[in-house]
C-alpha cells in the first residue's frame, strides 16, 4: 500500500508528530542494513511500521529476524526481509537486488538508504591502490549506480507533496582530516556528500529528494576496535560528551524519510554530537 500523500495546498495541515513523522507502509531498502548504523536505521523504520528490506554481502536473513524480534510492534504488524547482495560486484548484482525488492512491492520504493561501505587504513607509503579502488567502488560508485537503477521504483511512489527519498550515509570524516590513515574512506565520503548535492539538484523535478547523513562515532562494527581502544577520548572530543545511540541515528533517518523532511534536499545532516564544532586549539 502506498504511503499517504499530503497536499502542499492544504488549508489545515496536520502538524502532529504522528503525521509529520509517519512512515507506515513505506517500502524502504537499506544496504548494509544487517549491522551497525544500517541496522539502527532499519530498526527505526521497522518499529514505525515501514516495510523494510535489508541488503548485506553476507546472509541477511538472521539479521532481519533479529530486527523483527526486537521490534516493539506486534509481530503480525512487522515486516523486515533480508536480501543477500554484494554491491561491489557491479550492476548485475544491484539489479538482482532491486528486482527482488520490486517483486514484493509491486515495483514501488519510497526510500533508498545507501549505507553499505567499507574502510582500509594504512600509511600512505604502503597504501594499496587496489584497496583504494575497492573502498571507492563500494562507498561511492555503488551508491551512485544503485540510485540510478532504482529511479523507476522511486518515481513510482513520488509525488509533489510526498517525494521519494534517497538517503546516503556519509561521515564526518568526509568533512575533516583525522589522524587515521584512511585515505580512501574519507575521500569517498567527501565525494558522496557532493554527489548527494548534485543528484538532489538533478532529481528534484522528478519528486525525489537526496540527502546525506554524516555520522560521528557510533557503536558500529567499523568503530568497534577504535572504541575499545579510545572511547573515553572520543567522547571527550564531542561537544555533547558521548557517542551516538541508535535513537540518534534512527531519528535522523526518520526525519528525512517522513513528511517532516519532505522539503529538505541536498542537505548534509551531521549527527556527530558536536565533534565538528567543538572548539580546539
Amino acid at each position: 500500500m502506498d504511503a499517504p500523500s499530503l497536499s502542499t495546498s492544504s488549508l489545515s495541515p496536520s502538524l502532529s508528530v504522528d503525521k509529520l513523522f509517519d512512515v507506515r507502509d513505506k517500502n524502504v531498502l537499506i544496504t548494509g542494513g544487517g549491522t551497525g548504523i544500517g541496522r539502527m536505521i532499519a530498526q527505526g523504520f521497522v518499529d514505525n511500521g515501514a516495510r523494510v528490506f535489508i541488503a548485506s554481502r553476507k546472509e541477511a536473513t538472521q539479521a532481519a529476524a533479529e530486527i523483527v524480534r526486537a521490534s516493539s510492534r506486534p509481530p503480525s504488524r512487522v515486516f523486515c526481509r533480508g536480501l543477500t547482495a554484494d554491491l561491489s560486484k557491479g550492476e548485475s548484482e544491484q539489479m538482482n537486488l532491486l528486482s527482488a525488492v520490486a517483486r514484493e512491492t509491486a515495483g514501488k520504493l519510497h526510500v533508498l538508504v545507501n549505507n553499505a561501505g567499507t574502510n582500509w587504513a594504512e600509511p600512505v607509503e604502503s597504501y594499496p591502490i587496489k584497496a583504494f579502488e575497492k573502498v571507492v567502488a563500494l562507498n561511492l560508485l555503488a551508491a551512485f549506480s544503485l540510485t540510478r537503477l532504482a529511479l523507476p521504483l522511486l518515481e513510482a511512489t513520488a509525488t509533489l507533496g510526498n517525494p521519494a527519498r534517497v538517503i546516503n550515509i556519509g561521515s564526518i570524516d568526509g568533512a575533516r582530516v583525522t589522524l587515521i590513515d584512511h585515505f580512501a574512506y574519507s575521500s569517498s565520503k567527501a565525494a558522496l556528500h557532493q554527489l548527494s548535492k548534485v543528484l538532489a539538484g538533478k532529481l528534484g523535478h522528478r519528486h525525489i529528494t537526496v540527502n546525506t547523513l554524516a555520522p560521528g562515532p557510533f557503536a558500529s562494527k567499523m568503530m568497534k576496535v577504535t572504541l575499545a581502544r579510545a572511547q573515553e577520548e572520543i567522547e571527550a572530543g564531542t561537544a555533547l560528551g558521548r557517542i551516538g545511540s541508535p535513537e540518534d541515528m534512527a531519528g535522523a533517518a526518520l526525519f528525512l524519510a517522513s513528511r517532516a523532511g519532505a522539503y529538505v534536499t541536498g542537505a548534509v545532516l551531521v549527527v556527530d554530537g558536536g565533534i565538528l564544532v567543538k572548539p580546539r586549539l
